[in-house]
C-alpha cells in the first residue's frame, strides 16, 4: 500500500502515550500511525524530525460571525486564522443574523462553510423561547448540539424562561445531543449593573463588580438540577469562576452528564493584575476575574473537573472595542490563532501541563463532548486526516498586526512564549506550513455529529 501522505521521524503525542514515528494519510482518512518503520510508503512523505505531531487541534468555541456580521469576521477570515494557530476544526457559535435558530439558516452556514472555509465546522443551533418545535428539526439539519444564553450578551438572544427551558432539556434528551449554556443569572447582572452605572462608575472594576461569581454558580445550579430531571447532558461554556467550577464537580458527583470548558483569558490574565491597564481590550462576558479564580480553574483542568480548553473567539471592530463608554464597549476579542502557542507556553512551559494532557483538553474531549469522536481528535485508523504538527523551540511573539482574523484586537498583544504550530493538516491536505497558507482553495466542511449520522 502506499499512502498520499506520511510524516516521519516525529515525536507522537496523543492523550495516553507518546513515542518515536509518524502517521500515513490516504484519501482524506488516517490508515496508519506507528513506528517509521511500520508505515507504509508515501507519494509526498514529510521529514517533521524534533517536531510533535498530534490530532487535529480544536476550537470549539468561535463566533465566526457568518451569516449577518461579517464585518467583524467570515468563514474565510476566521478559519485562517484558526489554520494559521494550528486549529483544524471548530465549533461556531449560533448568535448570528438571523441567529441559528432553524433548519433553514443550518444549511445556509453549511454551504458557507464549504464555499469558504480553510477548516471544517461543526455548529450548534440556539434556543429562545419560540423554537423549542425546531430542536429536533435543527438536530436532523447536522447540529452537533444546542446553546442558551442565559445572560445578557452579544446579540441580545433571550433566554426562554424556566418553563420553557426545562421542555427543550427534555426535546434535547431525546435527539441524544448535547445543550450547553452561557451561564449567567440576567436578573442579578442586570441589577447590579443598574446601581453602579448610576453612580457613574466607568472603570473596570465596576463591569467585574455587574457579574459577581454568584451569576454563573446560580446559573450552573440551576440547569444541572434541570438535566437531572429531564435526563440532558449539559455543557457550560467559558467557565469563569471558582464557585462556577465548584458547582460543575458537586453536580458531576451527583451523577449528572455535565462537562465545562474554559478559556486562556480566565486562566493566564488575572483581573487585578491586567484589567485597568487593558481596560475595554479585555472585556468579555463571562468576566475576567481575580487570580484566586484562575487558579482554582487551572487546578480543575488537571484534576478533570473542567473537560476542555477553548477560545469564544469573538472578533469586534476598534470602534466597537474602545468605546470610552466602559458600559457600551462590546464584550469578546479575536483567540482562535493564539489558543495553542499561549496553551504550549504558559500551561506546558510554565505551569506544568504535559503535551499528553493538552492533546486531550484541545482535541480528544472537545470532540467527544460533541459527539464527533473518533473521527475528530483521535489518530485513530479511519479518523479523519487531521494532524498538527509542532515545534516547541519556536519563539513567538503576538502582534496583532501580524493575525489573521477580519478584527485582530486581542489582550495578549505583545506577548511572548515559546512553542507554536508549523503545519496543520485538514483531511490529508496541507493547509499551513511554516506560518503560510498553503492550501489551493477552501475546503472545509461541516461535520455532523456521529450518533445522528448513524441514524440517518
Amino acid at each position: 500500500m502506499t499512502a498520499d501522505l506520511v510524516l516521519r521521524n516525529g515525536r507522537v503525542v496523543t492523550p495516553t502515550t507518546t513515542f518515536r514515528g509518524g502517521v500515513a494519510l490516504h484519501h482524506g482518512r488516517i490508515v496508519a500511525v506507528g513506528e517509521d518503520r511500520s508505515l507504509p510508503a508515501g507519494d509526498t512523505v514529510l521529514d517533521v524530525s524534533g517536531q510533535v505531531i498530534t490530532s487535529g487541534l480544536l476550537d470549539f468555541h468561535v463566533h465566526f460571525r457568518e451569516p449577518g456580521l461579517t464585518h467583524k469576521e467570515d468563514y474565510t477570515t476566521g478559519s485562517t486564522a484558526a489554520v494559521m494557530g494550528g486549529i483544524t476544526c471548530v465549533l461556531d457559535m449560533p448568535n448570528t443574523l438571523p441567529p441559528t435558530s432553524t433548519p433553514e439558516v443550518v444549511a445556509q452556514r453549511a454551504a458557507a462553510i464549504a464555499a469558504q472555509s480553510y477548516c471544517d465546522v461543526v455548529l450548534v443551533g440556539v434556543v429562545v423561547q419560540e423554537n423549542v418545535d425546531q430542536i429536533v428539526p435543527m438536530a436532523a439539519a447536522g447540529v452537533v448540539g444546542f446553546k442558551v444564553f442565559m445572560g445578557e450578551t452579544i446579540g441580545s438572544l433571550p433566554a426562554p424562561d424556566d418553563g420553557r427551558l426545562v421542555e427543550a432539556l427534555a426535546e434535547v434528551a431525546q435527539t441524544g445531543l448535547r445543550i450547553g449554556f452561557h451561564a449567567e443569572n440576567n436578573q442579578i447582572l442586570q441589577h447590579r449593573a443598574r446601581q453602579l452605572r448610576a453612580t457613574g462608575r466607568q472603570d473596570m472594576a465596576a463591569f467585574l463588580e455587574s457579574r459577581p461569581a454568584l451569576c454563573e454558580a446560580e446559573a450552573i445550579q440551576r440547569v444541572a438540577l434541570f438535566a437531572r430531571y429531564t435526563g440532558a447532558k449539559i455543557h457550560i461554556f467559558h467557565l469563569s469562576s471558582k464557585d462556577g467550577a465548584q458547582m460543575v464537580r458537586e453536580w458531576k458527583a451527583k451523577g449528572v452528564d455535565l462537562t465545562a470548558e474554559t478559556c486562556p483569558h480566565y486562566l493566564f490574565l488575572p483581573a487585578e493584575q491586567y484589567a485597568e491597564p487593558l481596560r475595554t481590550r479585555l472585556k468579555v462576558n463571562p468576566p475576567v476575574r481575580t487570580s484566586e479564580h484562575a487558579a482554582y480553574l487551572y487546578q480543575a483542568l488537571l484534576d478533570g473537573t473542567v473537560d476542555m480548553v477553548a477560545t469564544d473567539h469573538a472578533p469586534h471592530t476598534a470602534a466597537d472595542k474602545f468605546n470610552p463608554e466602559v458600559w457600551q464597549a462590546l464584550s469578546g476579542f479575536t483567540g482562535v490563532e493564539t489558543l495553542i502557542p499561549l496553551m504550549l507556553s504558559e500551561a506546558v512551559g510554565k505551569r506544568g501541563l504535559t503535551l499528553n494532557q493538552l492533546v486531550r483538553l484541545c482535541s480528544e474531549a472537545p470532540a467527544r463532548i460533541w459527539g464527533v469522536w473518533p473521527r475528530k481528535g483521535s489518530l485513530l485508523p479511519g479518523a479523519d486526516g487531521d494532524l498538527t504538527v509542532i515545534d516547541l523551540d519556536q519563539p513567538w511573539t503576538i502582534d496583532e498586526a501580524q493575525l489573521h482574523s477580519k478584527n485582530n484586537i486581542t489582550p495578549w498583544h505583545g506577548w511572548q512564549g515559546r512553542g507554536r504550530p508549523v503545519m496543520t493538516i485538514v483531511r490529508g491536505q496541507v493547509v499551513m506550513r511554516d506560518g503560510a497558507l498553503v492550501a489551493d482553495q477552501p475546503r472545509g466542511q461541516l461535520v455532523r455529529p456521529l450518533a445522528t449520522q448513524a441514524a440517518a
